[in-house]
């Protein structure tokens, strides 16, 4: 499981830097199969990324190794990069050489509340073009955090109804000093995209109730209603005319819609909840607008992630 990593490496003042929001269930041997992401992506990349060497049994039972245990491999194709994300596809995957980084000692999280959905997701980008690189940013529409606060009884966050949208974004590094200018200035960047009054963690507990929230809205969606999930990925820029495209089709075919997702490397989960739905509505009728909606992430220089 990615988390018994994490936490056996941590032990050694080391650093496993692929973290899926549902890491206390996956396996490392899952994450290579599919290529998994998750918040830190967006400054430390995904399972590729980590990867040294693979050992590998092929369909005919020969085993290889797609490289070596170095960090420069220049030598012959890069069979490591096409191995992982392939699925089972190629062969199966029987052990794994991973990186490993000093483990940061340091972080802040920052709750971020927007009274508009595009602020929120214009805010994104604006975070980056600034020159600042948070250890995670994420999206969460208010519906899926009221969704998830029901779901676990966790209210202990506060909620103004009339917010649409939260950022939750996270800085790390090895020394103290560097963590709160960093702050500082993503603060002066949210104060000119009109964001709400921030809630600012540094306590492991108060981060640790934050993160709660926001890894259990996947299980809260499912928990609420028969859905369909959608998993897209546009640059972020486009963020902003993403969420509109989704909204409009769902006012468009009568659906509603929950979204929420690692917004650092312009990842969207899109919910489609059944509520009630008709049969042929759900069966026959939303598959038109969810091609629709793929037609429309393609176009905004996207793809399914």
């Amino acid at each position: 499981i990615t988390e018994v990593l994490q936490n056996a490496v941590e032990e050694k003042g080391l650093f496993y830097a692929v973290d899926p929001a549902s890491k206390g269930t996956c396996t490392i041997g899952g994450n290579l199969a599919e290529n998994s992401g998750g918040p830190r992506a967006v400054k430390y990349g995904v399972t590729k990324d980590w990867v040294l060497n693979l050992q590998v049994v092929l369909a005919d039972g020969q085993v290889i190794e797609t490289g070596a245990n170095t960090l420069k491999n220049s030598t012959g194709y890069n069979l490591t990069a096409l191995m992982v994300g392939s699925e089972g596809t190629l062969g199966v995957i029987t052990r794994a050489t991973l990186k490993l980084l000093p483990l940061p000692k340091f972080s802040a999280l920052m709750f971020v509340p927007f009274r508009n959905v595009s602020d929120a997701c214009r805010t994104v980008s604006e975070i980056f073009l600034s020159g600042e690189t948070p250890s995670a940013l994420e999206f969460m529409e208010s519906d899926a955090m009221v969704m998830t606060q029901e779901f676990t009884g966790n209210k202990e966050i506060r909620l103004d109804p009339d917010d649409e949208a939260y950022l939750l974004i996270e800085v790390d590094g090895a020394n103290e000093e560097e963590i709160m200018p960093q702050c500082e200035r993503i603060l002066s960047v949210l104060e000119l995209q009109s964001a709400g009054e921030v809630l600012f963690a540094q306590s492991s507990d108060e981060k640790d109730k934050l993160w709660f929230l926001r890894r259990r809205v996947g299980e809260a969606v499912k928990a609420s209603s028969v859905y369909k999930e959608e998993d897209t990925v546009v640059p972020r820029a486009r963020l902003p005319q993403l969420m509109s495209a989704v909204k409009s089709l769902g006012d468009e075919y009568g659906f509603r819609s929950i979204c929420y997702g690692h917004a650092g490397d312009g990842n969207l989960h899109i919910n489609i909840l059944r509520d009630d739905l008709s049969e042929e509505m759900w069966a026959e009728v939303l598959p038109v607008a969810i091609r629709k909606l793929f037609t429309e992430v393609v176009a905004l220089g996207g793809t399914l992630s």
